[in-house]
C-alpha cells in the first residue's frame, strides 16, 4: 500500500509539473512554437545527461530498436509542437485535456503495433473520449476556423504514438533515461536549424519562463517514470488527469481563463472514459491473478 501510495503522489507531482510548463510557456510570450520547443527540450537534454552519467552511463542494447527511438523521437518532438501551439491559442485545460487524449491513442498504437488485444470496453473508451475530445475541439466543415484545436488534438494522437514506441522499447530493455536523453537530444537537433534561420529575440524573463518550462517537463518525465516504478499502471494512470484540474487553476489565477460549458462537458465525457478503463483493467487484472 506504501508503493500504491508514493506512485500516486508521484504521479500527480508529474500532473502539475507538466501544469506548470503549459503555463510557463504561455506566460513565454509571443515566440514561435518551434522555439519554445528547443529551449524546453534543451533543458531537458542536460538533466537527462547529467542523470546518465550519474547512473554510470549504462551500456545500451539497442539492436533492433533504433527504429523505435526514431520513432518515439519523431512522434515526441510533433507532439510537443502541436501542444505547445494548441497552448498559445486556447484556453489552457482545453490544450491540457486534448493532449491528455494520449493514453487512448496509446491503446489504439498499441493494438496496431503491438498487437496487443483491444477488448471492447477498451475500444468503447477510446470512441467515447475521442467523442468527448470533439465538444472542445468543436469541429466545423471549415477546418481553418479552429487550427488550434485541431492542432492540440493532433499533439495528442502523437503523444499516443510516441508512448505505444516507449512500451515497445521498455520491453527490449533500453534505460528510460537513455530514451528521454535519445528524445531531446533528437528534438534540440530538429527543430535547432529553425532557430538559426528565424531566431525571435527575447527578453530575459521570457528566457527564464522558457527554462522553467524546461525544468517542470523534465520534473513531470521523471515524476511519472518514477511512478509507475512503485505501481502498476491500472492502479494510478487515472490520477495523471489531475492535470486538467491544475491547468484549469492555473488559467483562472494567471490569464482569467473560463472554459465554455461544452468544454466542461467534454471534459467530463474524458473523465469519465479514464475512470471506467481504470476500474476495468483493475476488474481484469484482479480476475487473471
Amino acid at each position: 500500500m506504501r508503493s500504491r501510495n508514493k506512485g500516486i503522489l508521484l504521479i500527480i507531482c508529474s500532473a502539475f509539473c507538466f501544469a506548470c510548463m503549459n503555463a510557463f510557456v504561455r506566460l513565454s510570450g509571443d515566440l514561435p512554437s518551434v522555439q519554445k520547443s528547443f529551449f524546453r527540450n534543451f533543458v531537458a537534454l542536460l538533466i537527462a545527461a547529467v542523470l546518465f552519467v550519474k547512473d554510470g552511463a549504462p551500456k545500451q542494447h539497442l539492436k533492433g530498436a533504433w527504429h523505435y527511438l526514431l520513432l518515439r523521437a519523431a512522434c515526441g518532438t510533433a507532439g510537443v509542437l502541436c501542444n505547445f501551439y494548441a497552448i498559445d491559442h486556447l484556453v489552457l485545460s482545453d490544450a491540457s485535456m486534448l493532449n491528455k487524449m494520449s493514453p487512448f491513442f496509446t491503446i489504439l498504437f498499441s493494438w496496431l503495433l503491438l498487437k496487443e488485444k483491444l477488448r471492447p470496453a477498451q475500444a468503447a473508451a477510446v470512441v467515447t473520449a475521442f467523442l468527448g475530445s470533439m465538444l472542445i475541439v468543436k469541429p466545423s466543415f471549415a477546418l481553418s476556423d479552429h487550427p488550434a484545436s485541431f492542432a492540440g488534438l493532433c499533439g495528442g494522437i502523437a503523444a499516443g504514438a510516441a508512448y505505444a514506441m516507449v512500451r515497445i522499447l521498455g520491453q527490449k530493455g533500453v534505460d528510460k533515461t537513455f530514451i528521454v536523453l535519445f528524445f531531446s537530444g533528437f528534438s534540440c537537433a530538429v527543430t535547432l536549424p529553425f532557430l538559426l534561420f528565424d531566431l525571435h529575440p527575447m527578453t530575459g524573463m521570457q528566457l527564464l519562463m522558457l527554462f522553467g518550462a524546461g525544468i517542470a517537463a523534465a520534473g513531470g518525465q521523471f515524476s511519472i517514470t518514477a511512478a509507475y516504478c512503485y505501481a502498476p499502471a491500472r492502479e494510478i494512470s487515472v490520477y495523471d488527469y489531475s492535470q486538467i484540474i491544475f491547468a484549469a487553476g492555473l488559467g483562472l489565477l494567471l490569464f482569467r481563463e473560463i472554459p465554455d460549458k461544452w468544454s466542461f462537458l467534454g471534459y467530463a465525457i474524458i473523465l469519465a472514459a479514464a475512470i471506467a478503463v481504470y476500474f476495468y483493467n483493475k476488474r481484469s487484472a484482479a480476475a487473471s491473478a
